[in-house]
């Protein structure tokens, strides 16, 4: 399929950068849906990259302050920003930020580039956390590039290449600076000193605060290392055990040619299709929208429409052979028998290949009912002691500290929800702790909060997965290394032993009296919903069990929540958590109120409506609330979208309780 240039889109130059190098070597088909705005992009508002994005553009601010010269051109286009980079580089030294070189269709911005005579440094810099005391930081065992690095890598080396074609009769070296892990911040609100501001056409910058001063750069958080060997990996082909049949180079320039001309690269399809960004909706014939994965899954297999209603293996749950199964054609659940994932059991629950052998049966028979293992759910439920409790963290990890002393990407806890569930089926939003203040570091109040909350009984304490364990277990080691004077800190310690379990990597070994139940390991061994298409993530579960259950229907169909005779609640008054489109129930989290802020910034004229729905929204969000110059309107409105949003996640495990008691009756 050939698409046009002047039919979709009016691009000046099509010029292949380092961003589309990226996107290329995940998979080169891809790049042919770029910028097509009939092929839409799903990433393009995914909170979780949003959030990472913004530590990427205060570490690449941060960046520059350390180099008090350099001529900064990000606000200069391609054109100008060329022309400014080849002036400048007239110059015997000189450090340019974001400067714009060409090569043939080949162009980059490099972060920071210096240069010094015949001699050019390319600087990229990662908000990522690096400990620079590592040997061979990043190779494995057998001399390899690892996984985790090869992204970061390749980009550097991309823009080595062009450098060096660019100017071959300069010598370059590369380097990554990277955020060390090892540093602490010298002073208070370094992170709100970079503010991000987002304008009109959703481009993202950085203002510096006017009171940065030389306290807040006494410590350099961004360090350089050299990466000139892994370059030189890449180029030579020797940086996987699965070298490309192209060398770096051709590899390139094939993909270069091919964005220039718009010709498709037909990528073959496999398992990483599911994380296919340009996967939408069949094609609509009203929006005209196209699904890139629908496309090239039809173009491979011969597949129409019909082909995709049935699951297929990239839909099956936790599953390792799925490229060997794409291989062989074994793609529909459909073509896959018993035998092909040949399920054991276990003394617990069901196995892993015991589950996707019962979602692909269930699948087969049309079977839409849930599947629930009653005996041991039930020996499980009655093992349990009353008044139940129900918690959920929301935490961030910044690159940029808020606060003195602390590790860029140190976990800090900003708010937990708490409801409880009485032996006699009352329903409580008990508590909740929101840190909303700037200036404070809430991990030690957030513990005090939830001791207090949790302390009055013996009850059994339920999370869904590992990350409130995990963060309770960061706090406790905070604590232990604090070597400022807290009051109760072994009080707080032995509470936070007392319902969590130890980590892996930790030196101290435990398992509290009270160790927290995590309901997402019950949905794993005791509950199975085709609903959820085999997701087992609480976003998916809550909607599928509210689909199949009628207790939960009647029950919440009625705006019994946070009413006066109902379920107390801290934040919604007379709620209905059942509501239908087209006769299917709508995910109570788009429910959920968007925050309307008013605009605190001149230079911002963006939409200012907030989306909380998920855990990377609620990062950006808490980040809003740390700058002081916010309203305390908006202040006010960020908090009460934060409460709800985590009122809501316990909530959501609480209906999933009242689901399974009633089933089990």
């Amino acid at each position: 399929m050939f698409i046009g240039l002047d039919m979709h889109m009016n691009i000046r130059n099509r010029y292949f950068t380092k961003s589309k190098f990226k996107i290329a070597s995940e998979c080169p088909t891809r790049l042919f849906y770029l910028e097509k705005p009939q092929y839409p992009n799903q990433n393009e508002d995914n909170p979780f990259l949003e959030a990472l994005a913004e530590g990427g553009y205060q570490a690449g601010e941060l960046a520059k302050q350390y180099y008090p010269n350099g001529h900064d051109l990000g606000a200069l286009n391609s054109a100008e920003a060329i022309a400014k980079t080849n002036e400048l580089l007239q110059l015997d030294e000189i450090v340019i930020f974001e400067a714009a070189i060409e090569h043939n269709n080949l162009f980059i911005r490099v972060d920071i580039l210096t240069k010094t005579n015949k001699f050019l440094q390319l600087i990229e810099v990662k908000a990522k956390s690096f400990d620079f005391d590592t040997d061979d930081p990043f190779l494995t065992q057998k001399g390899f590039i690892q996984s985790g690095w090869f992204p970061y890598l390749n980009d550097v080396a991309f823009q080595k290449h062009v450098l060096i074609s660019a100017f071959p009769e300069h010598t370059i070296t590369s380097y990554l600076m990277l955020i060390d892990k090892n540093t602490l911040s010298p002073t208070d609100g370094l992170n709100q000193k970079f503010k991000v501001i987002q304008s009109h056409n959703n481009h993202k910058s950085i203002e510096v605060s006017s009171t940065l001063d030389k306290n807040d750069l006494s410590v350099q958080l961004l360090k350089k290392i050299n990466v000139d060997y892994f370059c030189d990996l890449i180029f030579s082909g020797n940086d996987s055990s699965n070298p490309q049949s192209l060398n770096f180079s051709d590899r390139i320039h094939l993909y270069a040619d091919h964005y220039a001309k718009d010709i498709k690269i037909i990528t073959p399809i496999s398992s990483t299709c599911s994380n296919c960004p340009y996967t939408a909706t069949l094609q609509d014939p009203v929006s005209k929208l196209i699904s890139g994965f629908h496309e090239c899954w039809k173009n491979e297999l011969g597949w129409s429409d019909s082909d995709f209603e049935e699951p297929t293996i990239l839909n099956l749950w936790n599953f390792r052979k799925k490229d060997l199964f794409i291989q062989d054609r074994k793609i529909k659940f459909s073509q896959i028998a018993e035998e092909d994932i040949n399920p054991t059991s276990t003394d617990y629950g069901l196995s892993t290949t015991e589950r996707q052998w019962l979602q692909i049966k269930k699948s087969q028979q049309n079977d839409k009912t849930p599947w629930l293992d009653k005996k041991a759910l039930s020996q499980e439920l009655n093992s349990w002691e009353y008044p139940l409790h129900f918690i959920d963290f929301e935490t961030t990890m910044t690159a940029l500290p808020f606060n003195k002393g602390r590790h860029p990407y140190e976990g800090v806890a900003f708010q937990f929800s708490h409801h409880t569930f009485s032996e006699d089926g009352q329903i409580i939003h008990q508590g909740e702790y929101l840190n909303s203040s700037t200036g404070i570091f809430p991990n030690y109040e957030f513990v005090r909060a939830l001791k207090q909350e949790l302390d009055k009984d013996n009850g059994t304490i339920f999370r869904y997965a590992t990350h409130e364990n995990t963060f309770l277990n960061i706090i406790y080691w905070q604590l232990k290394k604090d070597t400022s004077e807290i009051f109760d800190r072994d009080e707080l310690c032995s509470f936070i032993r007392s319902i969590t379990v130890s980590t892996g990597d930790s030196v101290e070994k435990w398992e509290g009296e009270r160790n927290m139940i995590d309901m997402l390991d019950l949905v794993k061994h005791y509950y199975y919903n085709p609903l959820t298409n085999g997701s087992n993530s609480i976003k998916y579960v809550l909607p599928a069990t509210l689909e199949s259950s009628a207790f939960l229907k009647r029950k919440y169909s009625k705006p019994i929540y946070g009413a006066k005779k109902g379920i107390p609640s801290c934040n919604f008054k007379n709620w209905e958590w059942i509501h239908f489109d087209n006769g299917k129930i709508i995910d109570p989290y788009k429910l959920l109120p968007n925050i309307e802020l008013t605009n605190d910034h001149p230079s911002n004229s963006c939409n200012n409506t907030v989306i909380l729905q998920d855990g990377g929204a609620a990062m950006t969000a808490y980040a809003r609330l740390q700058f002081e110059g916010i309203s305390e309107t908006n202040r006010q409105r960020i908090s009460q979208g934060l409460l709800r949003y985590c009122e809501l996640d316990t909530f959501a495990m609480v209906m999933i309780y009242e689901a399974w008691r009633d089933w089990l009756l």
